[in-house]
C-alpha cells in the first residue's frame, strides 16, 4: 500500500493513525480514564435518558455504540462522546411537543431524531459546511446553555420533591406547576434528594482530600485513586440510595418514585421509522439539534487539544458526530454530543487516544447486559440530584458580564437568547438568539465605520482627522471605509461621501481607500456608479486606493474602472493624496487609469 494511500484512509478513519502508532506508555492513562469515565457515565447515561423523558435504558445504549463510533471516525484524542444535558432538554421539549402518547412512540420518534441530527451533521461534514455554526455565536451559544442548564434544573425539582407536574416548555410555567404541586411534596423522597445533593457536592470537592499530596504519597500505580474517588460520586450515591430505598422499604411504604425494572442486554440494531408525519415534524428540529451538538462538541474538542499542542479537524468532527449520532438511531438511543464536564474528566484522568472510549463504551455495556437489576430501586430524586449537580456548572454569568463590558451588542443577543430560551422554549430560544445576532451584524454592516483621514506629519501614514494630529489637502478628501460594500450599507456611503462634499465647496477629488473592503457585491457596485456619475455633476473626481487583489479582479470584469475615468486606482493613500494634490493645481489637466 503505498504512503498517499495509506494517509487517505487514515483521514477516514482517523484511529487507523493513532492506534498505528500507539505508544505503550499511553496504556495506564487511557485504562483508568476509561474506568473513571464509565463510572461517571453510567448514572448519567440514565439520568439524562430520563431528562429526554425516555425508559433509563436508552441512556445506557447511547454511551455504547455511538462513542465507539466516534472514536474511529473523529479527531479528538479525548472527546467523550455520549448522553448530554443540553441535548437531552431538546430531546425532551422536541419529542413532547409531538404529542404522542405511547412510550414506544418516544422511543422511536427519538431515534429518528438521532438519525436525522445524524444525516445533517455527516451531509455538512462531506460538503464542508462546518463554517456554519459560526451563526451560533459564542453569545448566543453561552445564553443557550445557561438558560437550558436552568430549565433542566427547574425541570428536575418535581422529582426531588416527589411531586406530579404537567410538561412545561418554559421557565414560568415550570415554576408555576410546581410551586401549585409543593403541598403534596413527598418527605422521604425530598430527604433523599437534598441527601443526594449533599453527598454529590462533596464528593465532587474531593472528599477533602489534599490530592497532590495523595498523590505524592501514592505509588505511580495508584495516583489516579484520589481522582476515581471523587469521580465515583455518582455511582457511590446511585448505590447507596438504592440500598436505602430497598432496606427501608420506601418505594412501598413511603411512596418513593424509582426507576423500576430496567431490561437488560443490549438492543438489537434496526431503522425506526415513526411515520412520514412525526418525520416531517422532525426535520427542522434535527437541524438545530445537530447545529448545537457540533458547536457545543467541537469547542470542547478544540480547548483539550490546544493544551496538549494537538489539533482537530473541524469538518472530519462533523463526519465523526453524524456517524456517531447514526449509530444512536440505530440502537434505539437519541441525539448524542461530546459532554463538557465528561470530556474534562476524561482529559484529566490521563486519557490519551480515544482507546479510553473504547474501554468505558465496553464498561457500559458490560452494565447494560448484568448490572441493570441493581438499579431497580434506584430513586428518582437522586437521578434528579445527578442532573441538578452535573448542569450546575453550565451556568455562565461571567460571560455576560465581560461581554456586556466589550460589546453591549453581542451582551443583547446573549440576553436575548438566554430568555428565548426560558420564556419561548429550547427551540424557538434558539432561532431568536440567531435572528437576534444576524440582525446585529446587518445593523452594524448597514452603519460602516467611515474616517476622513490626513497625513502624519513627516510620514506616509494616514489616520482619521478626528483622533490624530494630521494635514489634509483641502482639495483632497481622504475616505476610508472600515467595512465590506454590499447592498445594506452601500448606500449608506453614497450619502456619507455626498454630505462631506457639500460641507467642502474646496473639494476636487474623493479618495476612497478600500484598505479594508474585501467584497463589493452587484448593488454597491451600482451605487459606486452613480456617485462617481453624482461627484462628476458637482465638479469633483472619485478615486480608489488600496484596493486588494480579489476585489480588483471583479472589478475588471465590470464597467466600473471605465466610468471611473479619469479618477484612477492608487496603489497607496499616500501616493493618492501626493498626486492629487499636485493635480489640483491644474485644473485642466487629464490623467486617466
Amino acid at each position: 500500500m503505498t504512503r498517499a494511500a495509506l494517509a487517505w484512509i487514515e483521514s477516514v478513519v482517523p484511529a487507523l493513525g493513532w492506534g498505528r502508532r500507539y505508544e505503550r506508555a499511553d496504556l495506564s492513562g487511557d485504562v483508568l480514564a476509561g474506568i473513571i469515565t464509565a463510572i461517571l457515565l453510567v448514572p448519567q447515561s440514565i439520568a439524562y435518558a430520563m431528562l429526554a423523558g425516555l425508559p433509563p435504558q436508552i441512556g445506557l445504549y447511547m454511551a455504547v455504540l455511538p462513542p465507539v463510533l466516534y472514536g474511529l471516525f473523529g479527531t479528538s484524542r479525548t472527546l467523550s462522546v455520549g448522553p448530554v444535558a443540553v441535548a437531552s432538554i431538546m430531546v425532551a421539549s422536541i419529542i413532547g411537543g409531538l404529542g404522542l402518547a405511547d412510550m414506544g412512540q418516544k422511543v422511536v420518534a427519538a431515534a429518528m431524531l438521532a438519525m436525522l441530527t445524524g444525516a445533517v451533521l455527516l451531509a455538512m461534514g462531506l460538503a464542508r459546511l462546518g463554517f456554519l455554526v459560526n451563526f451560533l455565536g459564542h453569545p448566543v451559544l453561552s445564553g443557550f446553555i445557561s438558560a437550558a442548564a436552568i430549565l433542566i434544573a427547574v425541570s428536575q425539582l418535581k422529582h426531588l420533591f416527589g411531586v406530579s407536574v404537567p410538561r412545561a416548555d418554559n421557565i414560568v410555567a415550570a415554576i408555576y406547576h410546581l410551586v401549585r404541586a409543593l403541598p403534596e411534596t413527598n418527605p422521604a423522597t425530598l430527604g433523599l434528594g437534598l441527601g443526594a445533593l449533599v453527598l454529590l457536592v462533596i464528593f465532587q470537592r474531593g472528599l477533602g482530600l489534599n490530592v497532590g499530596l495523595v498523590r505524592r504519597q501514592l505509588p505511580a500505580l495508584f495516583s489516579g485513586v484520589p481522582t476515581l474517588l471523587k469521580r465515583g460520586g455518582p455511582l457511590a450515591v446511585v448505590a447507596l440510595g438504592a440500598m436505602i430505598v430497598w432496606h427501608f422499604g420506601l418505594a412501598e411504604g413511603a411512596g418513593v418514585s424509582i426507576v423500576g425494572r430496567i431490561p437488560e442486554g443490549l438492543p438489537a440494531l434496526s431503522l425506526p421509522w415513526p411515520g412520514t408525519d412525526v418525520l416531517g415534524a422532525l426535520v427542522v428540529p434535527a437541524i438545530l439539534v445537530a447545529l448545537i451538538a457540533y458547536t457545543e462538541s467541537v469547542s470542547v474538542a478544540k480547548a483539550l487539544a490546544s493544551r496538549r499542542r494537538q489539533k482537530i479537524q473541524p469538518n472530519r468532527e462533523l463526519i465523526g458526530l453524524g456517524i456517531a449520532n447514526l449509530g444512536a438511531g440505530l440502537s434505539s438511543g437519541c441525539p448524542v454530543a461530546g459532554g463538557f464536564g465528561r470530556s474534562v474528566v476524561n482529559f484529566n484522568a490521563g486519557a490519551n487516544t480515544q482507546l479510553s472510549t473504547f474501554i468505558s463504551s465496553a464498561l457500559v455495556a458490560l452494565a447494560a447486559i448484568f448490572f441493570t437489576p441493581l438499579f431497580y430501586y434506584l430513586p428518582d430524586a437522586v437521578l434528579a440530584a445527578i442532573v441538578i449537580i452535573a448542569v450546575f456548572t453550565l451556568v455562565d454569568f461571567s460571560t455576560l458580564r465581560e461581554t456586556f463590558r466589550y460589546d453591549r451588542g453581542d451582551a443583547l443577543s446573549l440576553v436575548a437568547t438566554f430568555l428565548g430560551v426560558l420564556l419561548l422554549g429550547v427551540e424557538l430560544g434558539i432561532v431568536v438568539g440567531i435572528m437576534t445576532s444576524l440582525g446585529l451584524f446587518l445593523w452594524r454592516t448597514s452603519r460602516p465605520h467611515v474616517a476622513i483621514v490626513g497625513r502624519v506629519p513627516g510620514t506616509e501614514h494616514y489616520r482619521n482627522v478626528r483622533r490624530h494630529r494630521v494635514e489634509t489637502d483641502p482639495a483632497v478628501l481622504a475616505i476610508r471605509l472600515d467595512e465590506n460594500l454590499y447592498f445594506a450599507n452601500a448606500g449608506q456611503l453614497e450619502d456619507t461621501v455626498l454630505e462631506e462634499i457639500s460641507d467642502r465647496p474646496a473639494v476636487r477629488h474623493v479618495v476612497l481607500i478600500c484598505s479594508a473592503v474585501n467584497l463589493i457585491d452587484a448593488s454597491a457596485l451600482e451605487s459606486l456608479e452613480r456617485l462617481i456619475e453624482n461627484l462628476r455633476v458637482a465638479g469633483v473626481t472619485l478615486h480608489l486606493a488600496e484596493v486588494k487583489g480579489p476585489v480588483m479582479d471583479r472589478l475588471e470584469r465590470s464597467d466600473l474602472l471605465k466610468l471611473l475615468a479619469p479618477g484612477r486606482v492608487y496603489l497607496s493613500t499616500h501616493e493618492a493624496v501626493q498626486s492629487l494634490g499636485e493635480l489640483s493645481k491644474q485644473p485642466d489637466t487629464a490623467y486617466s487609469i
